[in-house]
């Protein structure tokens, strides 16, 4: 019982339980009565949220997948700032992150399924290494707006800011605290964060080779 009063410990479960709290199904469950793991991909994420309501609603669907991507990167965030105000460890911090996007794809109030994890990724990594991490929301953006293909753009843009773990400390005078190699010594979290991203995206990675994955409009 002991171990459960370890902040650490704590902390662990209520980044797996803030992470998994699935906004976007929620949001279009009590607006408009439609269950989100029915519709397209089944995912609960901003895409499916668009999915969902773009036929009911298109004047609102766009903020509604926004607010979605917005609340979802903020579970990530949110556990994240908590620990760094509380002083607890880059190990920790960085244990934290990665378990809150893990909360967020096998969410435990949905019999442990989820999304994607893209924008928790997002949210969960900004306070850690900020620089890649907004290069990273940056060229999401982009080339969401250049090809249209949600999976495509958090593919690129997500793994586009962790290899940009690997450039921007060696080649811009940045403070060593926001460096993950100077925080913890290794690239190890990012790079399973990374790993984890493509594993939730290998059946959108199987439509996009077999020329079926849809567009966003």
């Amino acid at each position: 019982m002991s171990i459960l009063l370890n902040i650490n410990v704590l902390f662990y479960i209520i980044a797996f339980l803030f992470g998994g709290i699935p906004f976007g199904l929620i949001l279009v469950k009590l607006r408009y009565g439609i269950d989100i793991r029915k519709i397209g991909s089944g995912s609960i994420g901003a895409t499916n949220v668009y999915r969902a309501i773009k036929d009911t609603d298109p004047k609102n669907a766009k903020k509604f997948s926004i607010l979605t991507i917005i609340l979802d990167a903020t579970k990530g965030l949110i556990v994240v700032l908590a620990a760094k105000i509380l002083g607890l460890s880059y190990e920790t911090q960085w244990a934290i992150a990665l378990l809150s996007i893990l909360g967020h794809c096998y969410s435990p109030y949905l019999g442990f399924k989820g999304g994607k994890g893209v924008a928790t990724a997002i949210g969960s990594v900004i306070l850690l290494i900020p620089i890649e991490g907004i290069c990273g929301l940056i060229i999401w953006g982009i080339v969401g707006k250049v090809f249209k293909i949600s999976s495509i753009s958090s593919l690129v843009g997500v793994l586009s800011g962790i290899g940009l773990t690997f450039v921007v400390p060696y080649l811009f005078p940045i403070p060593s605290s926001i460096s993950i190699v100077d925080q913890i010594h290794t690239h190890t979290p990012a790079v399973l964060i990374g790993l984890f991203i493509i594993y939730t995206h290998i059946p959108n990675i199987k439509r996009l080779f077999s020329g079926q994955e849809s567009k966003v409009l």
